[in-house]
């Protein structure tokens, strides 16, 4: 063989060489697809990094502080939760926990979202990629994790010194930490089913604020935060009793100081919570592929 027909040979490769490169390449993405969306949205969040932080400390820090020095201190009284005396504060504070989640599910599931389909439509560009759909979404839902963890730990942490300055000895240090994983299926069973719905738009004609006003609002006053659930009436009750929130309170307030339950309502609330995140999971899924197969 002549020496050039050799080197060449050496130095360009077969069409089968080419393409099982490329097929490795892309296998990396594919069964990493998931993380690199994570790691997307969470560099995203940097465009608004300070609001994030001054939400996650300034938050419970306002909330507390507030109910501390004003309405329970016109609350002398203790609250009679489940047969069990706490005081004011103590009981508000689980709920204002859960609602932390919520609240950050009800930003990172909405409008980035949409984003992600109709203004900058990065999703498309992931989906160019090997990544699949269900990973977009799935990552979609990581990022949005990340950030409602580091809520529920900032909050959970300040409730404790709160607590223990305030209230000491009132919470359960054994299992009160559970709170936080409570604080993040409360804020997936909210967000990931609104961000099913989010994936449906195609215009944004005030839909999100629609959301909080006549969804979160009344979900938030109306779900046992502020008092319990049985002080409502019995033809508002009904709010509660499907509100995500009023199951994460009640499963708040049993691992962070003790309020007696029957088993079988753990269950269900629990069950409640994973029924609408594992539901909202698979339309969302639908949706992402519905709207990236276009």
């Amino acid at each position: 063989m002549p020496r050039g027909e050799a080197s060449a040979t050496a130095t360009h490769p077969t069409l089968d060489e080419l393409r099982a490169e490329a097929m490795e390449w892309g296998r990396r993405p594919r069964a990493r697809g998931t993380w690199y969306v994570t790691e997307h949205m969470v560099r995203a969040m940097r465009a608004y990094g300070w609001t994030i932080i001054v939400g996650a400390f300034g938050q419970p820090v306002l909330y507390l502080l507030g109910l501390a020095v004003g309405l329970a201190a016109l609350i002398q009284l203790p609250v009679d939760d489940g047969g069990q005396q706490v005081p004011y504060l103590v009981f508000v504070a689980p709920a204002l926990l859960m609602t932390s989640t919520i609240a950050v599910a009800s930003e990172e599931f909405t409008y980035p979202v949409m984003a992600g389909f109709k203004w900058r439509r990065y999703f498309y560009g992931f989906s160019a990629s090997p990544l699949s759909s269900g990973q977009i979404a799935n990552g979609v839902v990581a990022g949005a994790a990340a950030r409602m963890g580091v809520t529920a730990v900032l909050y959970f942490l300040f409730i404790l010194l709160f607590f223990s300055w305030l209230h000491p000895g009132v919470t359960s240090p054994a299992t009160a930490w559970i709170a936080v994983p409570l604080g993040l299926l409360v804020g997936m069973s909210f967000g990931i089913p609104l961000m099913a719905y989010a994936a449906s738009i195609e215009d944004d004609k005030g839909q999100f604020a629609l959301v909080q006003r006549f969804v979160f609002m009344p979900m938030f006053l109306f779900s046992g935060t502020f008092y319990p659930l049985a002080t409502l009436p019995v033809w508002l009750q009904w709010i509660g009793w499907i509100s995500p929130l009023w199951h994460a309170s009640e499963l708040g307030r049993v691992v962070m100081y003790g309020k007696p339950v029957e088993p079988m309502l753990i269950a269900v609330h629990v069950a409640y919570l994973l029924v609408l995140a594992i539901g909202g999971m698979i339309l969302a899924r639908r949706q992402f592929e519905r709207r990236l197969a276009t």
